[in-house]
């Protein structure tokens, strides 16, 4: 039951912009209960016509990040049907506390990365790869506090997820070198941010195998037609009504967003 009520509370005061400060005694007391409310978060914004999961964000993958939000470890949420944009697309401020972009490489899978009792390799993993690609992921500072909250809050409000924006698909990507890509991100035409692939925990794919794993032990998988973002190469950067905003990550292509 006490994931029902931490779940409530969270997608109440997500729908209403209501700057998230749960009580104590509703918050998650480690990151596996956590994750458990997050399930249950999902069912209630699927409820409430987000759409269904398509895909998943891993946060904290690089040392920029880690040392931003003070956070030591990935953590991973839910991606929403209705939140994804294609290329490039507006947003309305006023959908938002205070909205912020990352700089993103992405993932698409073509087949379905079961949970399994031993841990997955990075050679596994890339089988169950369709295609790569640039992505934008949108975020949402909705705490008066996220330090105060704690991380397994975070977790179970999907770790500032409010959507993203996906670039052309690679899909023959295998001779791409990822970890040595070089992300960018421009606002109102200034470069603001700058970021190597290898930053995301060495090599973008070491991302894929800790979420593969960490939803492997759950019980869960990640489904053959999903994404998956694994990680920001530059440091959040927050939107002012009437901004633009491109993240370019070479040589996989560009997505871009204005604030209206």
């Amino acid at each position: 039951m006490e994931k029902v009520l931490i779940a409530r509370e969270l997608t109440k005061q997500r729908l209403s912009l209501t700057p998230i400060n749960l009580p104590a005694e509703l918050r998650p007391s480690d990151e596996d209960e956590g994750y458990r409310a997050q399930e249950e978060v999902g069912k209630q914004l699927i409820a409430s016509g987000l759409g269904p999961p398509v895909g998943h964000k891993i946060g904290c993958t690089t040392p920029v990040m880690q040392k931003f939000l003070s956070i030591k470890n990935p953590c991973a949420g839910i991606i929403f049907q209705k939140t994804v944009g294609q290329k490039s697309i507006q947003i309305p401020a006023s959908g938002f506390i205070k909205v912020g972009i990352e700089c993103e490489i992405g993932v698409f899978i073509k087949s379905d990365i079961e949970p399994q009792r031993h841990l997955y390799s990075v050679d596994k993993l890339t089988t169950h790869i369709e295609s790569v690609m640039v992505a934008m992921e949108i975020v949402d500072d909705r705490y008066r506090s996220y330090a105060e909250l704690g991380v397994p809050t975070l977790i179970a409000d999907n770790f500032f997820n409010s959507g993203c924006v996906l670039g052309e698909q690679r899909k023959n990507w295998q001779d791409i070198k990822l970890d040595k890509v070089i992300g960018t991100t421009v606002i109102n035409g200034k470069v603001v941010g700058e970021g190597s692939g290898e930053a995301v925990m060495g090599h973008p794919m070491n991302a894929l195998k800790w979420l593969a794993n960490n939803r492997s032990k759950r019980g869960l998988g990640i489904k053959k037609g999903e994404f998956v973002l694994l990680g920001s190469v530059v440091e959040t950067k927050w939107l002012d009504p009437g901004d633009s905003a491109e993240i370019t990550v070479d040589p996989l292509g560009s997505v871009s967003l204005f604030v209206n």
